[in-house]
Parts: structure tokens; sequence; C-alpha cells
């Protein structure tokens, strides 16, 4: 009989997935775009934004708790089988990336302990010992999770807990060593030459991929114990990741003045640290910098592989991606995801690149499905607040949308084209009775023309 996953994993799975890399480099992030005002501001559009979010998807699991396929089935029963799959897709390849991302970042970390000016071990991640060692690294991961989604999902609660105590210390340290007047020093950010609005617009481009992830509970919710605690899990990891980035970054800009913490090299935790505690912060940052990706990258790993599972379940992707081995974890779909995870850490290898803009172009894509979460809501409320929150989430989804910037919205086609082909192959392995409608058909036929310019564009 398989384990359910109880509030706690729940809550958890949810958190370590928001609380990755990011966190360790926000002080610099923000202090580079904003001032103490603007940033007032946009953690408070944030805060109230991320909580409508988490509030739709916690009204959803209980006002239809049989749609326990998560965001897709959400998509899907509300805007069709194209758009439910493009939602699946977008949300798989989005998570796919970001899996990446984890890996060298973990390999790059390492190189602190690792690398001298003279010897270069894992540089930045993308060296061949560091692509090694990730490429090791995922295929523990996907043994683990190969033995139960329980399994995996315990050792994550473990992963949490650990990362919490280094960000546990900075707080402390950094309340204090808090300083109001240097806190207040160009408090409306005139040194940046931008008004407060667009230092507000510019602070969402970060607090925007800080909290991808709150729909971790969502995904897995099938797995849960008690449906209830879907939407429970979902709130309290978004509190508690909304009161750690208000509390780093505010605190921050009153240990450190603002124009000196924009400049400091990142992970700027690490920085901040030493000078409140010594050499030994940056090598507490770094440490804990490692563990958290390490968890971020396992709650990533169970939910990449529950998106074909469900998927597949419900027609939308190959039949073949519905199998689980006798632990009930989603095999197919878990093999599917890690080689594409390994295909493209070869990628970066060969290629020595960048990828940030994929990544960015990826994690556009994951905001379509948030979109449709509140979009949903308003759909199949029953009563004027369920209706008021579907709203408000809506308008937040549309805001980040255009505040990540259209064109990254455009672009995205070129990764959405390969997946119409996936769907249409979908749709002959399951042998579906319903016939696409013509707004489908125009859909696809439209998506698959944007590809070619979208291609042109993306390679200039």
């Amino acid at each position: 009989m398989e384990k359910k996953l109880g509030l706690s994993a729940l809550t958890a799975l949810v958190l370590s997935s928001m609380l990755g890399a990011g966190v360790f480099s926000l002080p610099q992030n923000m202090a580079q775009v904003a001032a103490p005002a603007a940033l007032l501001i946009g953690w408070a559009i944030t805060g109230i934004g991320i909580l409508l979010l988490s509030l739709a998807m916690l009204l959803l699991t209980r006002i239809r708790p049989d749609l326990d396929g998560g965001i897709f089935t959400y998509a899907r029963e509300g805007f069709g089988d194209l758009v439910g799959f493009c939602s699946a897709w977008g949300y798989w390849l989005c998570a796919v990336i970001a899996n990446v991302s984890y890996l060298v970042i973990v390999f790059s970390a390492l190189s602190f302990f690792t690398d001298t000016p003279s010897l270069r071990i894992f540089g930045d991640g993308n060296t061949w010992q560091a692509i090694l060692g990730a490429s090791v690294l995922l295929w523990i991961v996907h043994w683990l999770v190969l033995r139960g989604v329980q399994t995996a999902a315990g050792i994550n609660l473990v992963a949490t807990l650990a990362k919490l105590l280094p960000l546990g210390l900075f707080v402390i340290l950094a309340i204090l060593a808090f300083h109001l007047p240097t806190f207040k020093l160009d408090f409306r950010g005139v040194a940046l030459g931008e008004p407060v609005w667009a230092q507000v617009k510019n602070t969402m481009l970060i607090t925007l991929w800080v909290f991808i992830g709150v729909e971790g509970a969502v995904v897995v919710s099938s797995r849960a114990q008690h449906k209830k605690d879907v939407g429970r899990a979902t709130i309290l990891a978004v509190c508690a990741a909304l009161t750690t980035y208000l509390l780093v970054t505010l605190l921050s800009l009153g240990v450190v003045p603002r124009a000196e913490l924009a400049q400091m090299r990142n992970p700027s935790m690490a920085g901040l640290l030493v000078s409140m505690m010594g050499p030994w912060g940056e090598v507490i940052i770094a440490a804990g910098l490692i563990v958290s990706v390490c968890g971020a990258y396992l709650s990533w790993t169970i939910m990449a592989a529950e998106v074909p599972l469900l998927a597949a379940m419900h027609k939308a992707f190959p039949r073949i991606f519905a199998r689980q081995n006798h632990n009930n974890a989603p095999s197919a779909s878990l093999w599917l995801t890690n080689i594409s995870v390994q295909v493209c850490l070869v990628l970066i290898w060969l290629t020595n690149s960048d990828y940030g803009t994929l990544l960015t172009i990826a994690s556009e894509m994951i905001l379509v499905p948030y979109f449709l979460v509140g979009a949903f809501l308003i759909k199949i409320a029953h009563r004027p607040l369920q209706k008021a929150v579907g709203i408000g989430a809506s308008l937040y989804g549309l805001w980040l949308l255009y505040a990540s910037g259209p064109m990254h919205l455009l672009l995205s086609v070129v990764l959405y084209a390969p997946g119409l082909l996936v769907f249409l192959y979908a749709r002959r392995t399951h042998q579906h009775d319903k016939q696409l409608n013509f707004q489908e058909k125009a859909a696809i036929f439209l998506m698959l023309c944007a590809a070619i310019p979208a291609t042109w564009i993306l390679m200039h």
C-alpha cells in the first residue's frame, strides 16, 4: 500500500522548492534595482499577490477535491484539452530546465571549497568535473525517487530544516547589526536615477522567480494523506517564505548601505555574514547554499516527474508515461525527466554556454498556468468572496506576465512548438473519441507558424 504525504512533508515540499539558491543572492539583487521605499511597496504587492494565488489554490482544493492533478487539471477542466496540455508541457519543461540550473549551481558553490586561483576544478559548474559530479547527483536522486515519493519527501523534510539553520543565523545577526540611519540612507533611491514606480517594477522581475514552486503541494495532491492538507501546506509555506524574504532583504539594507550592497559579489549573504561574524560566515553560507539547492532540486524532481504521469493518466501525454513501479513512483515519467536533464548537462559542457535566456523563457512558461489557476476559480466560484480571490489571483498573474516581459512569452512559443507534436501523438496513443474543435486547430496552426519568427528572434 502506498504511503501518503502528511502536512509537514507537503509544507516542506513547497517551502523547499521556493527556497532554493535565490534567497542567498537576494540582498544584492534587490539593492541593485531598488531603494528601501520601492522594496517595501514591491514586497507588499508580491505578498498580497502570492497570498491570493495560494488562497485560490486552497479554495480550488475545497471546491473541486476530485481534481487531484494540480494546476494541469485546473487548466484542462476549465479551458479544454489543448490548454491543459500546454499548461502541463510548459510546467514540465520549466521544471527540467530549473533542475539543470540547480545541478550547475551546486557544483559552482562547491568550487568555493575546491578551486584556487591556479586550479579550476568545478569553476562555474560547467567544467567536465562539475558535469560528471552533477550527473552522479542526478542519478542518486533518481534512485531515491524510484524508491517512492514518500521516501524522497522524508529526506526533503530533513534538508528543508537544515537549510533554515544558516538563514535563521543570518536573520538573528542582521537584527543585532541593524542600523536605522543606514536603512534610511537615500530612502527613495535618488542615486538610482529612476522613479519609485520603475524601481517597484524592477523588483517584480526578482520576486517573480523566488516564489516559483508555490504550487508544489497542488501538483502532488493525489499523494496527500488528507486533501485539506494541500491548501494548508501551500499557505503555511508561502507565509514562511515571504517572512524569510522580507527579513533577509530589508535587514540587509540596515547592515550595509544600499550602494555598497549592490556591488557585493553573489551569494551576497556570504559577504554580509563575513562583515558580521568574520571569515567563517562565507563557509556557513556556501554550505547552506549547497544544502538548500540540493533540497530544492529534490522537490523539483518529485514535481517534474509527477506532471507527465498525471497528464498521461488524463490522456494528454503518451500512455507510456502513466506507468508506476511497485513503490508507486512515477517511473516512466521520471526516466523521461532525468534523461532530458542529462542531455541538457552534456550540452552545457559541450557548448560551455550560458543558458540564462533559456531559463528565463522556461520560467515564463510557468506563469501562464499560474494565471489559469485564478481564471478557473473565477469560472467555478460559488460565492462573491471566492470570485474576488480568483480575480485578484488572475490580476496578479497578468501583472507578472507584464513585469517579466511580453517578448519572453512570445519566445516561449519555440519551446511549446515541439510539445504540440507530442500532444497530437498522445491523442493517437489514447485513441481519443473527442475531436479537436476549430479553435484548438487554429491555435495549433498559429503557434506552429509563430515558432518560425520566434526561433529567428531567439537566434539573433
